[in-house]
């Protein structure tokens, strides 16, 4: 089964597992600050804040913000359902916003406009599938109504412009990402007091850590805040600079994968919508979406690839679509949004792959339309 994203990992992984183990020092200490510098760097920042997910950054970037109760947070509803949640875990509410259209799936600064109100004090917006939205639009849209600006940034690691764009950035190192850590996220910010903020709460808002106390002979620490416990631990890190080394060639393949996927598809499926493909600005090449011709049976296409050999997947169920949403806000309507999902499909797209791998997935997906 060709799948549609794959781990790239290898002997230098496992390397550096051993080197961890050797070392008897397992839990945050000086690879988490190393492999930090290192992502900064390679992001143009100053500094970052490894924690557990980017889950997990989100919550604390959100906190560090100072969002909570009474504030309304503008978010998209095409993306992963944490970047909602983490809104309703800070107290505040989530104000959902629509997409541009079915050429770029990102959220629409016209619609966010329109839903912003006195309350409104935070956009949360998503690099979806790596592409990045215009910093020039978006500073100004935030300066203009007083916003703090997150980027959600999980698919955008080693595209140059991700973590600029924003106050605050939070990237994903899950297993399907541009790059791993098998669990894992990166709070980026040229913020200082942001980054201080999210360093103290990952940790339990303790003033001090076990490495850091060993290393002062300073066996006491205090709590001056309410924290969590969402600290990257030295195998997760490890592995982050040895993936981090390799980012910016896997990304390379990607983009050259991407542009013969859209030669393939406009040569074999030419009614068959490819996001982005006129798109301008820069992108990690996260993932490869295509959008079928309205009235295909989505269902039946992916089962006819998968008969094929070729994993298929959803990016994403709206968020506002499901149970739990629907439940808590009930009537909110995204016409693109719905328009997008309904017939959206993710084909397998990751530095694994040959030019030979995107011509059998574009081969049967004509075939499976044609049935």
């Amino acid at each position: 089964m060709l799948l549609v994203g794959e781990p790239n990992l290898g002997e230098d992984e496992k390397r550096a597992l051993i080197d961890v183990i050797d070392s008897n020092w397992i839990t945050m200490g000086d690879r988490v600050r190393a492999f930090e510098m290192g992502f900064a760097a390679a992001h143009g920042t100053t500094d970052a804040v490894a924690v557990s997910s980017c889950t997990a950054g989100l919550d604390l970037v959100l906190v560090a913000h100072g969002i909570g109760p009474g504030d309304e947070v503008l978010v998209p509803s095409l993306s992963f359902v944490a970047t909602a949640n983490c809104v309703l875990h800070a107290g505040a509410m989530p104000i959902f916003v629509d997409i541009d259209d079915l050429r770029y799936p990102i959220m629409s600064l016209g619609d966010a406009k329109a839903k912003c109100t006195p309350r409104t004090r935070c956009a949360i917006m998503m690099h979806y599938g790596g592409f990045l939205s215009s910093r020039t639009a978006w500073r100004g849209f935030a300066e203009h109504y007083g916003l703090v600006l997150i980027e959600d940034a999980a698919h955008a690691a080693g595209v140059n412009g991700a973590g600029n764009i924003g106050n605050s950035a939070v990237f994903s190192f899950y297993g399907n990402k541009n790059m791993t850590t098998a669990e894992g996220g990166m709070v980026v910010s040229d913020n200082r007091i942001i980054l201080d903020q999210v360093r103290l709460l990952r940790g339990h808002g303790m003033t001090s850590g076990t490495r850091q106390r060993l290393d002062t002979r300073t066996p006491t620490y205090d709590v001056t805040a309410l924290g969590w416990n969402c600290r990257m631990d030295e195998f997760r890190a490890a592995i982050g600079l040895v993936q981090l080394k390799s980012l910016t060639r896997w990304n390379a393949v990607r983009r050259d994968l991407t542009d013969h996927y859209r030669a393939k598809l406009q040569e074999k499926c030419p009614d068959v919508l490819v996001p982005f493909a006129d798109a301008s600005g820069a992108s990690a090449y996260h993932l490869l979406s295509v959008v079928l011709p309205e009235g295909l049976d989505r269902v039946e296409i992916m089962a006819r690839l998968r008969d094929a050999g070729v994993q298929t997947t959803i990016h994403y169920p709206p968020i506002h679509l499901m149970a739990y949403y629907q439940r808590r806000f009930p009537g909110v309507h995204l016409p693109q949004t719905e328009r997008f999902a309904r017939r959206e499909v993710t084909l397998p797209l990751h530095p694994k792959m040959h030019l030979e791998d995107v011509h059998h997935v574009v081969t049967s997906l004509a075939h499976a339309i044609r049935g």
